[in-house]
């Protein structure tokens, strides 16, 4: 594959300062990564998708190289502002991952004359709630959390989100683990400063107004994902017509990193049907 052109730098939103990269021609594909990890997620869709999209992937306020800072914002405010400073003026391909799946329909839903097509990764519509089990490590980490030992909150939130249900830290791709940990790692110690308040992203909840999908989705989940994650997905399918699910085997929350040419596969499939 011939090495692809890359745009990198930063753009000004107020007092902070978002890092993105941008690369390829065509269709507007835009990456949005989980809220246990920050661009890097996607090193390989980057690479696949900006062949043929145009591909935007970029750290969200407080993960990776966009530092937190004081006051007030959304992420879809800084979304848009990093959208309409690049140009994305047609109808988008989102590709979100747990929390940035949920705020890609959020978005979708504020914004609907600006979407294409949109695939939720491990995620759920805002304000669904479920009444299903969680992983068995989710209260030691939270008890991690308030104790404010970071090194150990990553190390568990690493088996809850990237070993997931079922599988050991021996069983997964061990680079890959690697670099969840090291993102996340990140993402923890940025949070930790306290800096910011993020406001709601729209103001009635997704889960609340599915009626109001009429763009494709995507669901996809890893089979060792959370209950959570596996029972939002069929929510989903079950009350949204234009939303179907593929599901990754041996993968957890961000399958992407378990097995890039699998989901690569799927997101192509639903796209080209789309």
């Amino acid at each position: 594959m011939e090495m692809m052109e890359t745009e990198s730098g930063f753009i000004k939103i107020g007092n902070a300062n978002l890092y993105y990269e941008l690369a390829g021609e065509g269709q507007p594909l835009v990456l949005i990564h989980a809220g246990v990890a920050d661009s890097r997620q996607w090193d390989n869709e980057f690479a696949h998708f900006a062949q043929d999209f145009r591909t935007l992937r970029y750290d969200m306020r407080g993960y990776g190289k966009s530092l937190p800072v004081n006051g007030e914002f959304s992420h879809i405010g800084d979304l848009i502002a990093l959208l309409d400073h690049l140009g994305f003026h047609i109808p988008l391909v989102l590709i979100g991952c747990s929390m940035g799946g949920g705020m890609a329909l959020d978005f979708a839903l504020a914004h609907p004359s600006r979407v294409k097509a949109l695939v939720m990764v491990g995620s759920g519509p805002s304000g669904l709630i479920l009444d299903v089990p969680s992983h068995p490590n989710m209260e030691a980490a939270e008890k991690a959390y308030k104790a404010g030992e970071l090194d150990l909150l990553a190390e568990l939130e690493a088996q809850i989100w990237f070993d997931g249900m079922g599988r050991t830290p021996q069983q997964v791709n061990q680079a890959m683990r690697r670099l969840a940990l090291e993102m996340n790692r990140l993402a923890l110690s940025h949070d930790a400063k306290k800096l910011g308040k993020r406001l709601p992203d729209i103001d009635i909840p997704a889960a609340e107004r599915l009626d109001e999908i009429v763009f494709p989705v995507l669901m996809v989940v890893g089979e060792h994902d959370e209950p959570y994650s596996l029972a939002a997905a069929d929510y989903m399918v079950g009350n949204v017509p234009s939303a179907r699910k593929a599901i990754l085997k041996d993968a957890a929350h961000l399958p992407n990193m378990d097995h890039p040419d699998q989901f690569q596969s799927a997101v192509r499939s639903f796209l080209n049907e789309s």
